[in-house]
């Protein structure tokens, strides 16, 4: 019987599963006709939602996956659908390590209590707590800060636009795309309904070091070194400052078997910037 996985939100998360999935059929939504089409392909089917009806679609997967954000009034999947009406294999559902809140700069792990101190994050404990109550096999993925293909930042760098904002003990979580394809796909290959799991890498580090050992790479000058509290930022990226910690990754490892091809941020920003060199 082929697999089916439907994504809601075919998102830069939710792209980098398919790799691991030979054989299935993936069906993702996105929010216009134009990006449906973008994505459909032999394996993928783009669908518009909202303005179709998913009814097909959900009887239709075996497995399930959640990636996009909930709204002000709630999830907007769980608003709109019975989900335990159906017979899914797999749920998983893509949440942030913003739900565990400020920590200043202490390591957290998944029985860490839920402590947000942010609107995005008290939102999405929220979604979390729905997720669980909806009877369905659910796995919660906490990811921290993603970068990859795309979304990195040597374009900064190289167009000088790049600062390093220092933050005196202020340390951010990361993981790379292709790690977070790679866990949610051991998952899928040994699910245990109810799990949540943190998806980071093994080195929360102050993000100045990350944007120095990026001008490194390109053999750039360091970009300048611009204090927080008088920095010239806009509200949202201030935002993200507001919470310091360091996130355990043991539980993707132990439990999945999750090797991490980009431990740090150092063999990620390597990668990038070979695939990069790579590109005709």
């Amino acid at each position: 019987m082929t697999k089916t996985l439907l994504c809601i939100g075919y998102s830069y998360s939710a792209q980098a599963l398919v790799p691991h999935l030979e054989g299935w059929s993936i069906i993702g939504t996105t929010r216009s006709a134009e990006k449906a089409a973008a994505i459909t392909s032999g394996q993928v089917t783009g669908v518009v939602w909202p303005g179709t009806d998913l009814t097909p679609y959900l009887e239709q997967a075996t497995h399930l996956l959640m990636s996009a954000s909930p709204l002000e009034n709630g999830d907007p999947l769980l608003a709109a659908f019975d989900l335990s009406a159906y017979s899914f294999e797999w749920v998983g559902y893509l949440s942030t390590t913003g739900v565990y809140g400020d920590h200043d700069g202490n390591w957290v792990d998944e029985t860490t209590p839920l402590a947000p101190s942010t609107r995005r994050g008290k939102q999405r404990v929220a979604a979390e707590t729905a997720w669980q109550a909806a009877g369905v096999p659910l796995h919660i993925f906490r990811l921290a800060g993603i970068y990859g293909p795309g979304r990195g930042p040597f374009s900064k760098v190289r167009k000088g636009t790049a600062q390093r904002i220092i933050k005196q003990g202020q340390v951010f979580s990361r993981i790379h795309v292709d790690d977070i394809g790679q866990t949610l796909a051991a998952s899928i290959a040994q699910p245990n309904p109810g799990s949540a799991y943190n998806v980071c890498d093994d080195d929360p580090a102050p993000p100045q070091d990350v944007i120095g050992h990026a001008a490194e790479l390109l053999g750039l000058p360091l970009p300048p070194a611009l204090d927080f509290e008088t920095a010239d930022m806009s509200a949202m990226a201030r935002s993200f400052y507001a919470e310091n910690k360091r996130v355990r990754n043991d539980r993707i490892k132990d439990e999945l078997g999750v090797a991490l091809k980009f431990p740090t941020y150092r063999e990620g920003l390597a990668d990038l910037l070979r695939r990069e060199r790579d590109q005709p």
